[in-house]
């Protein structure tokens, strides 16, 4: 019997041993029933016996093989994506989706040898029926990150805007109690909850620009004319009043003018000299340049110390990435966001960010254009 007859003659068997396999998959489908557990699972299998009996080239084949069947423009989900989309809601996780696929792939081959004699096999059935497979897995897997990715996104974004009102609250109050001289320990006391405060105001708002990036939606920046100069070096005074320990170097040459987000760009060097301070040499101080040249603005921020890994430095700007020293002295001021959110930045003004490093010093260089070109 060929295989795409028995699976629509076998059907009830088939789906009853992916009911049975898909309960023991837990947490999520403790408290399925049967129809949710069999989810789609029948149309995907009418939607393999279909393929099974479609001609196909060894071109379609070999594409389908690897996941990349072509999907007509404006073609509703196939079985295999709403099943990721109910799977992902429903609480199942990546590796059990798989696993669902597996099992199933065993039981209907099983299945189909057990009823047919062993010189009836089509052996040309069983590949297509593997590639069918393969190709239900790759929609089910592309849609399923997909739900999780934008689940995820919601869930930051919506945080993010939650957080904002207490963390605000918190922060007024703390600023009262400092004023309110009512002795050391409380004005202490105070002036620690100010400094969380903004820490965490800190890392709300570099949570709240990532998941931006991460929508596709980009950095808000307001730019308006002036020089650039003033911005960054009271961004740096407030650097060298957190950390009264370490020195901090500004030069400024030329005219800095043109239009920026100046809060905008105070954030970007805030980031660079805060990672220079994090994993500079602790006794050598952290040098920025401001140049103006004739079309842009370039800023470096260089420190010295141990050389930066090649491996470490091609994916510096990566978004989630830290430091080895950041890793191994459990410093979780930080979500490994800042360099990211840096590039956005320079991204977001028609700009640039590149670093170097070797034994000497490590240099980030930011090229910043006076105006941005319009599209």
């Amino acid at each position: 019997m060929r295989l795409a007859d028995f699976i629509l003659r076998d059907m009830e068997s088939i789906l009853a041993q992916w009911e049975a396999f898909a309960g023991t998959l837990l947490p999520a489908a403790a408290h399925m029933r049967s129809l949710a557990l069999r989810d789609h699972a029948e149309q995907i299998l009418e939607a393999v016996a279909k393929d099974l009996s479609t001609p196909q080239t060894r071109e379609a084949q070999t594409a389908k093989s690897r996941g990349q069947a072509p999907k007509l423009a404006g073609a509703p989900e196939t079985a295999a994506q709403t099943h990721a989309l109910l799977r992902a809601r429903g609480g199942f996780d990546i590796n059990q989706l798989a696993a669902e696929y597996r099992a199933l792939r065993a039981s209907v081959l099983r299945l189909w040898m057990d009823e047919c004699e062993p010189d009836a096999f089509h052996p040309d059935d069983i590949l297509r029926f593997n590639e069918a497979i393969d190709q239900a897995i790759a929609e089910s897997v592309g849609y399923f990150s997909a739900q999780v990715d934008q689940a995820r996104n919601l869930l930051l974004g919506m945080l993010g805007h939650d957080m904002r009102s207490p963390l605000q609250t918190i922060q007024m109050t703390a600023s009262y109690l400092a004023a309110l001289n009512a002795g050391d320990k409380v004005s202490e006391a105070a002036s620690r909850l100010v400094r969380s405060g903004a820490r965490m105001q800190a890392l709300l708002d570099d949570m709240l620009d990532f998941n931006r990036t991460r929508l596709g939606l980009g950095l808000n920046i307001t730019p308006t004319e002036g020089d650039l100069a003033k911005p960054l070096a009271d961004e740096l005074d407030l650097v060298r009043a957190v950390h009264p320990d370490r020195r901090v170097d500004l030069d400024v040459v030329g005219n800095c003018h043109g239009v920026w987000d100046g809060r905008r760009l105070q954030q970007l060097l805030g980031n660079l000299v805060l990672n220079a301070i994090k994993y500079g040499a602790p006794d050598g101080p952290v040098r920025v340049s401001v140049t103006g040249e004739e079309a842009e603005v370039r800023l470096e921020v260089k420190n010295s110390g141990a050389a930066i890994e090649r491996s470490i430095l091609d994916r510096i700007f990566d978004p989630l990435q830290r430091g080895q020293d950041h890793l191994d002295r459990h410093d979780n001021s930080s979500l490994g966001l800042g360099l990211y959110i840096a590039s956005e930045i320079a991204k977001a003004h028609g700009g640039g960010i590149k670093a170097r490093s070797d034994e000497t010093e490590t240099v980030f260089v930011v090229r910043l254009p006076r105006r941005q070109q319009r599209s």
